[in-house]
């Protein structure tokens, strides 16, 4: 199965757009095939969560869109066997000027619920989303957060069969995502099939017993959980002086460059005993007054270990003209053990996000007086503080 999306091509109907359009058809230039998919093959078994992975474009979304009968595929077929219920996107079907409780049931309504079914589990979709105090006010008074909760909360009650979905739980809280990944757990034990995006590699590693991996709309891997985690996560690119890094499918604020060095030696490669310095070169293609950009950590086999967030240490937002640059710097404490860990970039608004992804991997070097022994013991975190030791029971040394 393949998806062709075609560049330049446009439909007006507008008279003042159509007939300039049609005196300069001869010189415009033929439009560009872009495939989001090529060549898909992929056999997914009743009650099997899978997940898919790869970088921002990689065709991961468009695949769940032709599963939940958004868009078709330009070449080949799909087939499933029940309903398909899909969350891809926060909002979808609501409107900002009905009240919760009437989005509820519109959103149902255009999930397929009848007006009886949704009465029925409406104490079930309140509970879980946690919006009983904001029930009867309109949705566009709702921070992003709510909606999305209420968003799932209606999805998960029309019991699909089938259910597709995108990286929407990355905006939530911690305790909505545990709400989320327990329900998701809950559809795979009633014999559900789960097929959903993430670039949380240890929510992949709790839920999926299979990972796809795609790039370029192609599927590079597909097999155990685990095993293709390790071989993506250790794909990225390296990190030398400064990488730079392809604008991909952000929309509006784009990471364009990113460097990794000791923070009292700039250029050179980075030891663990000294705070770590890395500085972002963030890109705006039209204005942005509003972004915040989070920077985390991840070991080798995708665990996350240290995040940090613009937001966290400043009050104003990162404010983007159109076409400027900014760079940002962040300073990490000595605190990871000599190896190969993955940087992984987030971008966005309260509401959106515009850049998702991991960027590069890079390499903490051990210190001179390191011993082999504890180069090769297996941890990430080895923070420079002293232990101290004392013998209680009376003894003496020898």
């Amino acid at each position: 199965m393949s998806k062709r999306y075609r560049l330049g091509q446009t439909t007006s109907t507008r008279l003042a757009e159509t007939v300039p359009a049609l005196l300069k058809r001869g010189r415009r230039e033929p439009p560009q095939d872009i495939w989001a998919l090529r060549d898909v093959d992929l056999t997914v078994d009743q009650g099997e969560v899978l997940g898919l992975i790869g970088r921002n474009g990689a065709g991961k979304s468009t695949l769940l869109k032709i599963l939940a009968r958004i868009t078709e595929p330009t070449i080949g077929v799909t087939r499933t066997r029940g309903r398909v219920g899909a969350l891809l996107d926060v909002g979808t079907g609501f409107h900002g000027e009905l009240t919760g409780l009437e989005n509820v049931f519109v959103n149902g309504a255009l999930l397929g619920l009848s007006r009886r079914e949704i009465k029925r589990r409406l104490d079930d979709i309140v509970a879980f989303a946690g919006v009983e105090r904001f029930l009867n006010t309109p949705l566009k008074r709702y921070s992003s957060g709510m909606q999305l909760r209420l968003a799932f909360a209606i999805a998960a009650e029309i019991e699909p069969e089938i259910v597709v979905v995108d990286e929407v739980l990355a905006v939530g809280d911690a305790e909505f995502q545990r709400r989320c990944l327990g329900r998701m757990s809950d559809m795979q034990k009633a014999g559900r099939t789960v097929i959903f995006v993430s670039h949380d590699s240890g929510t992949m590693a709790r839920l999926c017993s299979r990972v796809v991996w795609f790039d370029s709309g192609r599927v590079v891997a597909d097999g155990p959980t685990q095993e293709v985690l390790t071989a993506y996560l250790q794909s990225g690119q390296d990190m030398g002086e400064r990488v730079v890094i392809e604008r991909g499918s952000a929309r509006v604020v784009s990471p364009v460059a990113i460097e990794v060095a000791c923070a009292s030696r700039p250029g050179e490669r980075p030891t663990r005993d000294e705070p770590l310095m890395i500085d972002v070169t963030l890109e705006a293609s039209e204005a942005a007054p509003a972004i915040d950009l989070s920077v985390y950590l991840t070991s080798e086999n995708g665990t996350r270990i240290l995040d940090e967030a613009w937001s966290d240490r400043n009050d104003e937002p990162l404010r983007f003209a159109a076409g400027a640059s900014r760079r940002v710097r962040l300073c990490v404490p000595p605190v990871l053990a000599a190896g190969r860990y993955g940087l992984h970039l987030w971008i966005g608004t309260a509401y959106d996000t515009e850049f998702d992804d991991q960027v590069a991997m890079f390499t903490l070097e051990p210190r001179i007086d390191d011993s082999a022994e504890a180069v090769r013991r297996p941890r990430v975190l080895q923070p420079q503080v002293g232990w101290s030791s004392t013998l209680l029971d009376g003894a003496t040394r020898a």
